[in-house]
């Protein structure tokens, strides 16, 4: 196994332990579901202040300066890219049929649509599933432990956490970019292209909301609930 992966992956393992441990340090919640609220509210504000500071000053530099079909071909690219981990999935929980749809999905896209850059498939109504290691952990039965908000990614639970790592560390193709500098480029533009694309629904969220905090969390056990139970929930969810 590469020796580069190896390292990350423990530096990984490594980084999640000091989040639970700084977690469990905190004073507990009346929500059952977050009771490391302290510490969580903490990683909120943080991620607001960088969003603030630093990623939506970016983001509006990236939408100005890039034409919208550039844009949409970037996010694309990278959406064609995580299909890889969504078909892992798709095997892992056995949804056979799910992995052919997205198999074909891929293939399209990767050679009529320019190696993701057109989605094709959409076009022609075939569309994504939604399949991720987290929820390939409840599919087989774990629970999604406390609530926990990511530093630069935004909500989550432990599982779902632990999951997103996986299928990134694991299942994504940029992982196994041999090059550095290579593999960063990918990683920051799409994080790019990511946060651009999800800081006006956000800001928009902050404005119709009391408690922002409280409304994010809400609406993330909605989704997950909602696309575990497989009940087609597939809009997307800003994180923060």
């Amino acid at each position: 196994m590469n020796n580069k992966f190896v390292s990350s992956f423990k530096m990984l393992i490594v980084a999640s332990s000091m989040l639970f441990l700084s977690a469990c340090a905190t004073t507990n919640s009346l929500d059952e579901r977050d009771p490391w609220e302290g510490f969580n509210r903490g990683v909120y504000s943080f991620n607001e202040t960088i969003d603030d500071f630093v990623f939506e000053p970016v983001g509006k530099v990236y939408d100005f300066i890039t034409p919208d079909i550039i844009d949409d071909g970037v996010s694309n690219f990278f959406g064609n890219i995580a299909q890889v981990p969504v078909i892992a999935n798709d095997l892992l929980q056995l949804k056979f049929d799910q992995a052919v749809n997205d198999t074909v999905r891929l293939l399209i896209n990767s050679t009529i649509g320019l190696f993701g850059f057109l989605d094709i498939a959409s076009e022609g109504n075939l569309h994504s599933s939604k399949e991720d290691f987290g929820q390939t952990l409840a599919h087989w039965g774990m629970g999604s432990g406390p609530y926990l908000v990511v530093p630069f990614f935004g909500p989550a639970t432990v599982r779902d956490a632990a999951g997103f790592a996986l299928d990134r560390a694991v299942f994504s193709p940029v992982a196994y970019v041999d090059d550095d500098a290579t593999r960063a480029g990918l990683l920051t533009v799409e994080y790019i292209d990511f946060k651009s694309d999800i800081l006006s629904t956000t800001n928009l969220i902050g404005e119709a909301s009391l408690d922002e905090y409280d409304f994010i969390k809400n609406a993330y056990f909605e989704k997950r609930a909602s696309q575990i139970s497989g009940s087609g929930f597939e809009e997307d969810f800003p994180a923060e």
